[in-house]
Parts: C-alpha cells; structure tokens; sequence
C-alpha cells in the first residue's frame, strides 16, 4: 500500500512533521523500513513506524484479564473500519482509481459527521 502511493509522500515538504505509522506485532518495522528505502529514500524524513506492544501476562493479570487482550490503538482503526462497512457505496470495490474510492471514503465520514451532529443538536 505505500509503495503505491509513494506519490503522496514525495508531495510532502520535508519539513512538516513526521506522519506516525502505527503497527501491530504482525508487521515488522525493519523490513517496511528497508523496502521503502529502496522506492523512496528520503520518506523516513515524513514517516515514522510506531509498533503497538502487546500486553504482557503481568499487564492481563493487573487488569484481572486473561487470554486475548486488544491493543487500544488496533480497536480505533477496528472500529473505523466498521463504520465504513456500514456504508453501502463501499461494499463492493468497483472503483477503478484511488481518487475515486478516497471520495468515496470521505463521503462515508462525512454521512457519519453530519448523523452525529444532527442527533447532538436536536
């Protein structure tokens, strides 16, 4: 997905501050490092990866849990993806460039905005 849309990185000045990447434990820093490297040098001057730990035993036991234990960070995006599988536009992938498809995605946002805000004003 990023080497894809290098582009949208190469359009950023350098000096604006670093973009946060974050990451689950399934991905690996290092390696994606290396990769874009070999695209786009100068992007660890924009990008910063950012690796989610896990919750170690002592952790679950202080908060008297056990088994699996969501990363904070991971539900956000979790949730957000699930707001926009709410929208019936995006169900299926029919479009053919990214700018259509981000338009698309922004609508979804922008439905859910004005849905809230509609029930906080009334």
């Amino acid at each position: 997905m990023l080497s894809d849309n290098i582009d949208y990185f190469r359009l950023k000045p350098v000096d604006i501050p670093k973009i946060t990447i974050l990451l689950d434990n399934g991905y690996h820093p290092e390696k994606l490092k290396e990769e874009l490297k070999k695209i786009y040098p100068q992007i660890m001057t924009k990008i910063t990866f950012e690796l989610l730990p896990k919750p170690s035993k002592a952790q679950k036991e202080k908060e008297g849990k056990i088994g699996f234990v969501p990363v904070k960070a991971r539900w956000v995006i979790e949730r957000t993806n699930s707001w926009m599988e709410r929208c019936k536009s995006l169900a299926k992938n029919f479009e053919i460039t990214l700018d259509n498809s981000t338009a698309k995605v922004n609508f979804c946002f922008i439905r859910i905005m004005l849905k809230r805000l509609a029930t906080t004003i009334n």
